[in-house]
């Protein structure tokens, strides 16, 4: 239960927006996105990001407009292997990197298999009354994201000594169209 909160300047304010009232709100949520889509090896980084930004609504109550903004201010990931972190950032997309390059919102799998990756955005509240100034809304509302699956693999080291001119059946050599 949030504890009341005691608004400055908001006493004069007819119609006050409620955490319930922003709960109510069709708030957007954040979009899932990784980097290379949805892959990622076994104890290499899986790089994920969120895509969100801020959003604005119009609302009238008693017959004020009022302007409402929701502002995300955290991401607390679940990762699908039991494991879950709560960031003040984003993240974003990163130029051309290797599964052994860690980044900012990166996860490492121990495992592979397929995992559900979950993603909840903090949104903090504010409203602004009939153009008057900007007044916080206690709390904050939790939006989830759609899901999306990480499939990770494992890799299979082979050193090849072998030409495969004279010898056809050697690691690598052979295609995967002919098998």
């Amino acid at each position: 239960m949030e504890p009341p909160t005691t608004i400055p300047g908001a006493e004069g304010d007819i119609a006050k927006v409620s955490l319930s009232d922003f709960r109510k709100l069709r708030i957007l949520a954040s979009s899932i996105v990784s980097q290379p889509e949805n892959f990622s090896l076994r104890n290499g980084h899986a790089h994920m990001y969120a895509e969100s930004k801020p959003q604005n609504f119009n609302i009238t109550l008693f017959d004020q407009d009022i302007r409402v903004r929701a502002i995300p201010v955290s991401y607390l990931w679940t990762y699908g292997d039991g494991t879950s972190r709560t960031l003040s950032f984003p993240g974003g997309p990163v130029a051309e990197r290797g599964f052994d390059e860690p980044t900012s919102t990166s996860h490492v799998y121990q495992d592979t298999g397929d995992f559900r990756v979950g993603l909840t955005t903090r949104f903090r509240g504010e409203y602004s009354t009939e153009g008057g100034p900007w007044t916080p809304i206690p709390g904050v509302a939790n939006v989830p994201s759609e899901q999306i699956t990480m499939s990770v693999w494992r890799t299979k080291k082979i050193l090849v000594a072998e030409n495969c001119n004279r010898n056809l059946d050697a690691p690598g050599c052979a295609s995967l169209f002919d098998k």
